[in-house]
């Protein structure tokens, strides 16, 4: 089990190939040779890759700052640590209002935003079910669960019972055992603040990972769009699938073929519906989505896995969301990209 944060309905062991790492220079800048700064953040690690910096920035002094501000969500939103705001909120068995940091405040309104546009498949206080299945901290028990231990749980999850302010920033819980873990969402948080990070010291071409979700800005060194490769969804194989070229966008995939076991010869996935507290048995095997925002995008993108091939197709048409799918066909895959995602890529290649 990964230390540093619980896991919430997706671990993501979705794997990016990554095509020439070398930025488009500029002549306000140094060349340095492809310049990887990296570091340990949330139960997983964070890279990001440069090949040119202003005069002004040191690269030892922005690690260190990109690192402390990682640090930084850390303490506020880690589920392992007693002391972190979340834990805290957990542990705060009272409908009164929670003083929240301005971050952990956006963070959940933007999952219940997201919460909401989905009809409840995305849901931060999923947790107790994710541990009832084998899925999170705890040590799977012996015996699949049974209907009523299913209910009884789900008695404990429900993102309408979470209400959220912004002045001053403060949450509340209207059920005393409600509990939260963001990290469904806190990754592709964490990408969007290293961004706007390199944004504001003039760093214009850069690309930004924490645990696998991305976020990338301007061009490679020989002016060619930055080239992202998706992984084929196969049990034990590292493949690339297909390529996409990119700039100016975020992006976040999830996927369930690495995690899950088998009981009585029926697989189960650690994908886990919030709204029928069962796991996810559709043949969606791993969806990307786009977005400026990755952590609009990787919690989307959590969302479009608990709705299937068919729901998620209707919510990304009706809403003009950039997805793409890969979908189990007997022994291979189908490919679906939303409308929104064809007109990205034709956008980004004018």
């Amino acid at each position: 089990m990964r230390r540093g944060w619980l896991i919430y309905s997706m671990r993501r062991y979705f794997s990016f190939f990554l095509c020439g790492l070398l930025l488009l220079l500029s002549a306000c800048q140094r060349q340095v040779e492809t310049l990887h700064l990296n570091g340990a953040t949330m139960g997983t690690t964070w890279s990001v890759a440069l090949h040119s910096l202003p005069d002004s920035v040191d690269p030892v002094e922005l690690k260190l700052q990109l690192q402390a501000q990682l640090d930084q969500i850390n303490r506020l939103m880690s589920t392992y640590d007693p002391d972190s705001e979340i834990s805290r909120f957990n542990a705060h068995n009272s409908s009164d209002w929670f003083p929240l940091s301005a971050e952990t405040a956006d963070v959940i309104e933007l999952s219940l935003l997201i919460s909401r546009l989905t009809g409840g498949a995305f849901d931060i206080s999923v947790g107790p079910l994710v541990e009832l299945w084998g899925f999170g901290a705890s040590e799977r028990r012996q015996q699949l669960p049974t209907d009523e231990q299913v209910a009884e749980q789900l008695a404990k999850v429900g993102y309408q019972s979470l209400k959220i302010r912004q002045s001053p920033a403060a949450v509340r819980k209207q059920k005393p055992l409600l509990r939260i873990d963001l990290s469904a969402v806190g990754k592709g948080y964490a990408v969007d603040l290293l961004a706007e990070m390199l944004n504001r010291r003039k760093i214009g071409n850069y690309l930004v990972e924490v645990g696998g979700e991305l976020r990338i800005a301007g061009k490679r060194n020989d002016a060619t769009l930055w080239k992202i490769a998706i992984e084929k969804p196969l049990e034990g194989v590292r493949e690339v699938k297909t390529i996409f070229p990119l700039t100016d966008i975020g992006l976040a995939t999830s996927g369930n073929y690495r995690n899950f076991y088998v009981e009585n010869g029926q697989r189960y996935s650690h994908t886990i519906d919030p709204i029928s507290g069962q796991p996810i048995r559709h043949k969606l095997a791993s969806v990307t989505v786009l977005d400026p925002d990755c952590a609009r995008a990787d919690a989307l993108a959590t969302a479009l896995m608990v709705l299937g091939e068919e729901k998620g197709r209707i919510l990304v048409e009706q809403n003009r969301i950039a997805a793409y799918f890969l979908i189990h066909q007997d022994e291979s895959f189908i490919e679906y990209s939303s409308p929104a995602f064809e007109s990205f890529l034709r956008q980004v290649q004018l």
